[in-house]
């Protein structure tokens, strides 16, 4: 089983206030350059400009990335805990339906383990994705700027991050969800924490990318007599119960491939329904009728209900059969979230019709942990999205 162990952590001075919300961030995998850009607009400290180098520097962002690091460090804008702690995040929000949820995790460093060893395990494949920039910026920085966001499945792990402890640090983000960090330094609820996690298997709900480089980084320093601190990787972990989670889904847009050609060569694996003109409301009906929704570019559905003989010993997933029933029709597919941003990009034309599938289950992510077989690529959506820049990990020899 893998090992989770408190570190320093690495954290925005707060003598004025706890609240840094102007100097987080969203993950760099979720907004543009020109969104950056108004985030480092908005403080010149802003993570921003550490972890999301602009291309146009050239190679020469990531050194400039590790500058800011180390000025900002000696001028003590950040500082570094001077002992191993634990740091517990808690984040409020209101879901889809509207009620107002606490999600409780906790930040530390887990082990890194090799492909295929166990312990710490993937629950999707991955889409190919080049992994240079992450790898470059973690080799300048020598620093996990962002958590992997890890699935715990000891159970008992949510009682223990109950208690609250020593608020550290706030930000509000863009949603509307209230991110706070406490900071867990008693030696006893230390051990608990790391016995209980490492108690069990870790499944990565996000972060793949970002854990596969952790590798990469330890083996070069592992072949050149590297730290220990790089056999471990930051670390956000909840407990995979249902209480703390919450899942949306991943749509599917399409170009190469009409509404109508779409349509016919899903007929055989569903049957069709009028939808009417799609809005928010339709992801509520497509789960009461157990049903998919192809969107055409005007903005009107049909509702797909899955044929269960056509998909015989296929896993329960919309994203699963979607992959079975298109296996062999040509088609370029990317991927979106959120009903409104998808229809904002068929009415953009950056796709010619799009499928709206339903989030993955609690009992699916639990057996994909259990048996080790991999969802399709893009099947799941964890919200609320981590914050960047609330707690980070620097890697010393």
């Amino acid at each position: 089983m893998p090992r989770f162990e408190p570190f320093p952590a690495l954290r925005y001075s707060t003598q004025e206030t706890v609240d840094i919300t102007s100097r987080t961030a969203p993950p760099y995998d979720v907004f543009d350059e020109t969104v950056r850009q108004e985030f480092a607009a908005n403080d010149s400290h802003n993570i921003v400009n550490i972890d999301y180098p602009i291309e146009s520097d050239g190679h020469g962002r990531y050194d400039k990335s590790a500058r800011f690091l180390r000025q900002w460090t000696q001028e003590g804008t950040l500082h570094n805990d001077t002992e191993a702690t634990f740091s517990i995040y808690r984040m409020t929000f209101t879901d889809e339906s509207g009620t107002e949820r606490t999600t409780i995790g906790v930040i530390g460093a887990l082990e890194v383990v090799d492909e295929g060893a166990g312990g710490v395990l993937p629950h999707e494949r991955t889409t190919p994705k080049a992994k240079t920039d992450r790898l470059d910026l973690t080799r300048a920085t020598r620093t996990n700027l962002s958590p992997v966001w890890g699935l715990s499945l000891s159970s008992g792990l949510t009682d223990l991050l109950r208690e609250s402890a020593e608020v550290v640090s706030t930000c509000i983000d863009e949603e509307g969800v209230v991110h706070v960090i406490e900071r867990v330094s008693d030696p006893d609820r230390i051990r608990a924490i790391s016995e209980c996690v490492s108690a069990q298997p870790v499944l990565i709900a996000d972060g793949h990318h970002r854990y596969a480089i952790s590798r990469t980084y330890r083996d070069e320093l592992r072949a050149n007599n590297g730290f220990e601190d790089a056999e471990l990787t930051m670390t956000y972990v909840g407990e995979l119960v249902e209480d703390q989670l919450s899942v949306a889904a991943i749509h599917r847009l399409y170009n190469g491939i009409n509404a109508e050609e779409l349509l016919g060569a899903l007929s055989h694996h569903y049957t069709a329904a009028d939808a009417g003109v799609v809005s928010s409301h339709t992801i509520a009906e497509m789960a009461d009728g157990g049903s998919l929704c192809l969107v055409r570019a005007d903005g009107t559905g049909v509702y797909l209900k899955p044929k269960p003989e056509t998909f015989t010993d296929i896993r329960d997933l919309d994203s699963a059969r979607l992959e079975h029933a298109l296996s062999t029709t040509p088609h370029d597919v990317t991927y979106q979230h959120g009903v409104h941003d998808v229809l904002a990009r068929l009415q953009n034309r950056e796709a010619q019709c799009a499928i709206l599938i339903r989030p993955v289950s609690l009992e699916e992510i639990t057996r994909t942990a259990n048996t080790g077989e991999l969802m399709p690529p893009k099947s799941t959506f964890f919200t609320p999205k981590l914050r960047t820049g609330l707690v980070m990990r620097q890697l010393q020899k």
